[in-house]
């Protein structure tokens, strides 16, 4: 399906502006034409057709890492290609080493629902999320309320591994407050069909390895990359926390937008364009200093 190309546009920390191009406007102004998709009155239905949308047959790649022959893969490393021409070579320090290898033996960890570790891991995600309501079961249709494909949520971390749920019990026990407004759509005027928040969770995790370029190389080659070592030596908790940064500029980027289901890659895109800006920047040193950093508290 190919889309109209949209002017990405991302607001200040401060607030959502609703600014769109002429294209965009004249668009919504003819009906905004959606496909034309089976919905049931489930909104279970609906989250599983759009994470269909998403996520195609997983493939296995040669890390050990699993992705997929969705526009994941394609998206992402096109964009690494073009980056890798201007890099150049540095040295690690010995702290940056250790974390990034830390970092990086994480990333090749599968989610294993027969390891009890994880299973717990998994439950305490629902504890989190849903305080008040009994999990029946590691598979039961309650999953899809979370937004995961179907019963049983370790069939989407194919997508990623296990570092997926990982990001998403650090944000929700680190930033309560945050995790929950995204989790309930509690902000913004919300598209008639959201994003089903575990599936763009799991996007947002992919999404910021690639961006780093920390899958394929034993160290950075783009220059976000090289920019988040110096992050992580100083927080080793900086990709967790650049995650939960990353959640929240996509919510924040899909509301500027008018996204609906259809839009999410142009949404995820849109988020990657400016979280490369900003790791981009000379005055970067801590996690904190990210300029979307304070969208985490609002």
């Amino acid at each position: 399906m190919k889309f109209r190309k949209r002017r990405q546009f991302f607001p200040s920390c401060s607030s959502h502006h609703q600014v769109e191009d002429d294209e965009a406007w004249e668009r919504r102004e003819k009906g905004n034409k959606e496909p034309r998709w089976q919905w049931s009155s489930s909104s279970a239905h609906v989250i599983a057709q759009l994470a269909n949308y998403l996520f195609y047959e997983p493939v296995v790649v040669a890390t050990g890492m699993v992705g997929t022959r969705s526009w994941i893969g394609g998206l992402f490393t096109r964009s690494n290609r073009r980056q890798d021409k201007s890099s150049v070579d540095y040295t690690l320090s010995p702290l940056q080493e250790e974390r990034l290898q830390r970092l990086q033996d994480r990333m090749v960890v599968p989610f294993d629902e027969t390891r009890t570790d994880h299973q717990e891991s998994l439950k305490s995600l629902w504890n989190v999320a849903y305080p008040n309501v009994s999990l029946t079961g590691l598979v039961t249709e309650q999953w899809k309320e979370m937004g995961w494909q179907g019963p049983n949520p370790s069939t989407d971390f194919r997508g990623c591994g296990f570092i997926a749920l990982e990001n998403l019990l650090f944000s929700a026990r680190t930033y309560p407050a945050c995790f929950r407004r995204l989790l309930f759509k509690q902000r913004g005027d919300r598209a008639k069909w959201e994003y089903p928040f575990a599936v763009a969770g799991i996007n947002i995790s992919f999404m910021l390895i690639q961006m780093l370029d920390l899958q394929n190389n034993a160290k950075p080659k783009c220059l976000p990359g090289m920019n988040f070592l110096k992050l992580l030596e100083e927080d080793e908790k900086a990709f967790d926390v650049l995650y939960c940064i990353a959640f929240a500029m996509m919510d924040a980027q899909w509301l500027a937008m008018h996204a609906s289901y259809m839009e999410f890659n142009e949404v995820l895109q849109a988020t990657r364009n400016q979280l490369e800006r900003e790791l981009s920047l000379d005055d970067i040193h801590r996690i904190q200093d990210l300029p979307a950093y304070n969208l985490l508290f609002q």
